[in-house]
C-alpha cells in the first residue's frame, strides 16, 4: 500500500483548524520540516509517531491510513464469503453445496486478520457445512434400543473440519461477540460435541446458558413502553414459534421412521397450525420457508407411515405454496408483517436470500420413489422436477 503520511497529516491539520507553525511548535519541529512532511519530501521520525497521532487524537493506524483499507478489507471478505455461502442453499448433508473455494479464502482472511470475530464467525460456519458436505454425519441404533438414535463417534470423529470448526467456535466463545453471535456459535458447538462423542462438554455448554424464561425475548416487552411493546412483543411472539418449532418437531422426528406415529404427526400439524394462527393473514414472511418445510416433513410421513396419498399430496401443496410464496419475497428489501400480533415487525431483506437453483433437487432426495411417481402427475409441480 502506498504511504500516504503527508496527505493524511496535511488533511488532519486542516480539519482541526491548524497550520503548520502550530504543528511544528507542538511537536518541537521547524515549520518547513512539517511542509517537507506534507509534500511527501521526506517523513518523521518514527519515535515522532506516537506525538503527531496524540496530536490529532488518532490512532496510529488511521495516521497511516491503514484504518479505512482494514475495515474495506473486512468488508469485501465479508461480503464475498455470505455471497458464496449463500450461494449453496440452507441443506446440510453429504454432497450437498461446494464450501472448498470459501474455506480457503476464509483461512488465508484469519491469517492476515487472526483476531476478528466475525471473519472468525464466517470461517467456522464454512467449515461445518465443509464437513457436511465432504463427510456428513452418521448415526445408530443399538441393539438394545430400538426407539432412539444415537452418534457413530468412530465415524463422526473423523471429520477433520468439524474439528477444525470446533477449535474456531471455542476461541470466538472466549472473545466479545454480540449475544446473537454467542447463541449461534453456542448451539452450533453442542451439536458437534455431541456428534463427535464429547457429551459432557456438549451439556456443560448447554448448563452454562440462560434459561429461556429469562431470555431476552421474554423479558425486553416488560422493559418497554408505548410502541416499542408492540414491537417488542411481536419479535417475542415470532421467537417463541421458533423455539416451540425447534423443540417439539425434533422431539418427533429424531426417531427411526417406523416411530413417527399419528400422534407425533399431528404434533407437527399443530405447530404449523400455531404459524398460520399468528400469522392469520397468510403472509408469513421468512415464516414461508418454515411452513414450507413442516408440510414437506408431514407429506413425506403421512406417506411412509399412514399410508394416506391423498394427505401426503395435500401437505406437499401446502408445502409448494409456501415455497412459492417465500420466492416471491425474495430481493424485495425488508418485509413488513401485517398480521395482529406482529405487525410492527419487519424483517430485514438480507434476512431473505433467494431460494438456490436446485432446491427441489435437494429437498426431494429422499422422498419415496412412489409419492414422486405420484407428485409427477400432478402438472403444477412441473418446476420441481426440472
Amino acid at each position: 500500500m502506498q504511504l500516504n503520511l503527508g496527505t493524511k497529516i496535511r488533511e488532519l491539520r486542516r480539519r482541526d483548524g491548524r497550520t503548520q507553525d502550530n504543528l511544528a511548535e507542538a511537536l518541537g519541529v521547524t515549520a518547513q520540516a512539517v511542509s517537507r512532511w506534507e509534500s511527501s519530501g521526506s517523513y518523521p521520525d518514527m519515535e515522532m509517531i506516537p506525538a503527531i497521532a496524540n496530536y490529532f487524537h488518532v490512532s496510529i493506524d488511521e495516521l497511516f491510513g491503514y484504518q479505512n483499507d482494514r475495515e474495506e478489507r473486512i468488508k469485501r471478505i465479508l461480503e464475498e464469503a455470505k455471497n458464496q455461502i449463500n450461494a449453496q442453499g440452507y441443506l446440510l448433508g453429504r454432497g450437498h453445496g461446494d464450501y472448498e473455494r470459501c474455506v480457503q479464502m476464509l483461512r488465508e482472511a484469519v491469517a492476515e486478520f487472526p483476531n476478528e470475530p466475525e471473519i472468525l464467525f464466517q470461517l467456522a460456519e464454512a467449515l461445518h457445512r465443509l464437513g457436511w458436505q465432504k463427510h456428513g454425519r452418521a448415526i445408530r441404533m443399538k441393539d438394545d434400543d430400538k426407539e432412539h438414535f444415537y452418534e457413530n463417534v468412530e465415524y463422526n470423529t473423523q471429520n477433520t473440519y468439524w474439528w477444525e470448526a470446533l477449535q474456531v467456535y471455542e476461541k470466538l466463545l472466549k472473545m466479545d461477540i454480540s449475544s446473537e453471535r454467542h447463541g449461534e456459535i453456542v448451539l452450533t458447538t453442542v451439536m458437534i460435541y455431541r456428534s463427535m462423542g464429547e457429551y459432557e462438554k456438549a451439556k456443560a455448554l448447554a448448563c452454562a446458558q440462560d434459561s429461556m424464561h429469562y431470555s431476552k425475548e421474554a423479558l425486553l416487552p416488560r422493559a418497554v413502553v408505548g410502541e416499542e411493546i408492540d414491537k417488542t412483543q411481536g419479535e417475542s411472539v415470532i421467537a417463541c414459534l421458533h423455539v416451540l418449532n425447534w423443540v417439539l418437531s425434533y422431539a418427533v422426528t429424531h426417531k427411526p421412521d417406523a416411530q413417527i406415529s399419528e400422534y407425533d404427526r399431528s404434533v407437527l400439524l399443530t405447530i404449523a397450525h400455531m404459524y398460520e394462527l399468528v400469522f392469520n393473514d397468510g403472509r408469513c414472511g421468512c415464516e414461508h420457508w418454515t411452513l414450507g418445510r413442516l408440510y414437506l416433513i408431514l407429506s413425506r410421513q403421512e406417506f411412509i407411515n399412514g399410508g394416506n396419498v391423498q394427505k401426503a399430496i395435500a401437505n406437499f401443496d401446502k408445502s409448494f405454496a409456501h415455497y412459492k410464496a417465500y420466492k416471491d419475497i425474495c430481493g424485495q428489501g425488508d418485509y413488513q408483517y401485517s398480521a395482529p400480533l406482529v405487525s410492527k415487525v419487519t424483517v430485514s431483506g438480507d434476512r431473505l436470500p433467494a431460494v438456490w437453483d436446485d432446491y427441489w433437487k435437494g429437498i426431494l432426495n429422499g422422498m419415496p420413489d412412489s409419492l414422486l411417481a405420484e407428485l409427477r402427475q400432478i402438472p403444477k409441480y412441473a418446476e420441481c422436477f426440472e
